[in-house]
Formats: C-alpha cells, sequence, structure tokens
C-alpha cells in the first residue's frame, strides 16, 4: 500500500450490515446490535455529538421525534469521542440510542474509519446507514446538511413492515407434520403434569437468569431412557431426513430433550432471541419445535427478521429453522401451549460444543 493511503471497508446498498456488540452511551455492558432486526434502523455515524454535522441531524431527528417508536423505526448514534460518553442526552429512550466507540471497532467495520487504523477522528467518513427489517443496507447518505435532509426524507418514506414484505413474505422455516403420534402427544403431556415443571432460565455468558417479562416457560427435562430412546429414534426418522433434503445438512447429534408448558395463566411467552449465539450455544444448529397439543391460544412462533407472519405447526407436528434466526414465542392467551423442544447438530459441532471451557 501507498504510504499515505488508507482503506476502508465500504458497505452498499444490499450489503448485510455488520454485527457487532458495544458499549451504549448511558447503560452498563455490552449491546447486542443484532437483536434489533425486525425493526427499520437507521444509524448514523457523526464522529462528535457537539459537531456541526452531528447537531444537524440530532435536530432533524428531535424535530420528527414521534417516526423513531422503536417498533418500525430505531435511531442509533455512533460517537467516537470519550467526552460524548458523559452526556446525559445521548442515554437511550424509547426508539433512540447511541454507541461509545471510543475504540473505533464498529466505525470500522462499517467503512466510517479505515480498516488500517485505531480510532483516528481525521480520516473519519461520517454516513448515514438505513437498514431494513433484515439489518441490510437500503440506503447510505453523508451526514452533513444535504445528506441529513436527504436521509429524513428516505426515513418518512419508510412503510411499514407489513407493507415492505408483502402479502406473502418467504420465511426459510420448515414444518413436518405427523413426528409424534397423537397418543404420544398425550403420554408426553401426562407426564409432564405428573412430574411438574420448574422454571425456565435465560442464558446469558455467565450466567442463567429469571426475566418473567422476557420469558416465561416451565420446562421438564426427560430422563427415562426408554422414553429419550422412543424421542429420538422419531426425530431421527422424521425429522432429520427432511433437513437434509431441505437445508442440505447432516444431523448426527440432539441436545435437550425437555417438554415445555407455556401457560396462559401465567403469561407464557419467549421474546426475540437467537439460539446458538452464546458460547455454550454456539454448537446449536437447528431448532425443533414440536407441539404436543392445539387446545390453546397464542403461543405462535414470529420471525421479526423475515416479516409479521406466525407459525403454529399441527399437534405432532414440527416447527424447523436455523438456530440463527431471530424468533419469538408470543403469549399464550388461553389454556397452555405443550411442546417438545430438542435441538439438532451435527459431529463438526460436537467438536465445537467439547472444546467450550466447562463452566461450574
Amino acid at each position: 500500500m501507498a504510504a499515505g493511503v488508507r482503506t476502508y471497508d465500504t458497505l452498499f446498498v444490499g450489503d448485510l450490515a455488520p454485527w457487532f456488540r458495544q458499549r451504549s452511551i448511558g447503560q452498563d455492558g455490552l449491546f447486542s446490535f443484532d437483536m434489533m432486526a425486525g425493526r427499520f434502523v437507521a444509524l448514523c455515524f457523526y464522529g462528535k455529538a457537539s459537531d456541526k454535522e452531528a447537531l444537524g441531524a440530532f435536530s432533524l431527528i428531535q424535530a420528527h421525534r414521534a417516526m423513531f417508536d422503536g417498533i418500525n423505526l430505531s435511531f442509533f448514534g455512533v460517537s467516537n469521542d470519550t467526552g460524548d460518553e458523559a452526556d446525559a442526552a445521548l442515554a437511550p429512550t424509547q426508539g433512540l440510542r447511541h454507541f461509545a466507540d471510543s475504540d473505533g471497532a464498529v466505525s470500522r467495520a462499517y467503512g466510517v474509519l479505515p480498516s488500517d487504523s485505531a480510532s483516528d477522528i481525521t480520516a473519519l467518513r461520517r454516513f448515514w446507514f438505513v437498514l431494513d427489517p433484515r439489518l441490510r443496507v437500503v440506503a447510505v447518505f453523508p451526514v452533513d446538511e444535504s445528506g441529513n435532509r436527504a436521509a429524513l426524507r428516505f426515513l418518512q418514506a419508510i412503510p411499514t413492515q407489513a407493507a415492505y414484505y408483502g402479502s406473502e413474505p418467504q420465511t426459510p422455516v420448515l414444518i413436518v407434520p405427523h413426528v409424534f403420534e397423537p397418543e404420544f402427544c398425550a403420554r408426553l403431556i401426562t407426564l409432564y403434569q405428573a412430574a411438574g415443571g420448574t422454571d425456565s432460565s435465560v442464558l446469558t455468558e455467565d450466567a442463567a437468569i429469571a426475566d418473567y417479562g422476557f420469558k416465561r416457560r416451565r420446562d421438564w427435562r426427560l430422563t427415562d431412557d426408554a422414553l429419550v430412546a422412543q424421542i429420538q429414534t422419531r426425530i431421527f426418522r422424521r425429522i432429520v431426513p427432511e433437513i437434509r433434503h431441505a437445508f442440505q445438512f447432516n444431523a448426527t447429534r440432539l441436545e435437550r430433550l425437555i417438554v415445555a408448558c407455556y401457560d396462559a395463566a401465567e403469561g407464557g411467552r419467549f421474546g426475540a432471541h437467537r439460539d446458538n449465539t452464546l458460547a455454550r450455544t454456539a454448537h446449536r444448529r437447528f431448532a425443533v419445535s414440536i407441539n404436543l397439543n392445539e387446545d390453546f391460544d397464542g403461543g405462535d412462533i414470529a420471525f421479526p427478521e423475515y416479516g409479521p407472519r406466525r407459525f403454529r405447526p399441527p399437534m405432532g407436528g414440527a416447527l424447523v429453522f436455523s438456530c440463527s434466526l431471530m424468533h419469538a414465542v408470543v403469549p399464550v392467551t388461553r389454556g397452555q401451549r405443550y411442546a417438545c423442544l430438542p435441538f439438532v447438530y451435527d459431529d463438526a459441532a460436537a467438536e465445537l460444543r467439547r472444546r467450550q471451557v466447562p463452566r461450574p
């Protein structure tokens, strides 16, 4: 490379925006940006909040604050200045958040800073990136007076998600009927009711925590060898060949054989999440959700990245999907939804799992 020449990892319309974890101004810990899928996102790399270009962008945002509801559209600012981290005006509010990118990691990933530099503000290229609900770039504007106004006009014209996806949204999931026979479903429910379920926690990198506002479910782990073998046989005979056919993936392992209950009386639900984003879950490849009953309302599975459509496999049938897809179980509003919820993976993923350091 010639002396003085800097290279940028430029993003273009149609590219998948890089996922990242970065500190959010006004909050502790790291924020996982990939969890913002399922809505449009305006990502503004302004450099320093007191700069003229940033102030121009902020004034337009505040003048049209109602647009950024956090449901259809969210705004994220990115600051490279350590002085901004103490600015209370940059603390998160509904639909608005700012990242503290003083190390330049996010800015380099988006081509705002050179890929071969740290955080040299003089090399900063200020941009707006507008992302769709799958976090793909749909527009790019400079952060300056004309670019800010062009970005605002584009954001004002953003459709609802239903209109954006159309009447027949495509979701890469697989429904497999007739996995469990009705009698086998009834038997699993009876065994669950006799044993009783325990609260299902939310996994983090460091612990398993209770968060009833995000996840409310009770699980019963199957330990009887004969019953486990019967479930394994049905999955490997009836689901694994379908995965191989649809996704060209040869599943050889099963993890977590449980019967779970989402109960309307407890507000049974599970917020939007991915099943393989932690070190301890990185080996998971496909999630399998087998409904054991049908006498309930709500409890459908949604995939916010791919539109508003919801999925509900028939009794004894399975919904199969990649663990990398964001998904949620909407609240059960009547009765109880019983389901068998294993994960499948292959030998290569088993080696990945083996290399993870055991946790106490």
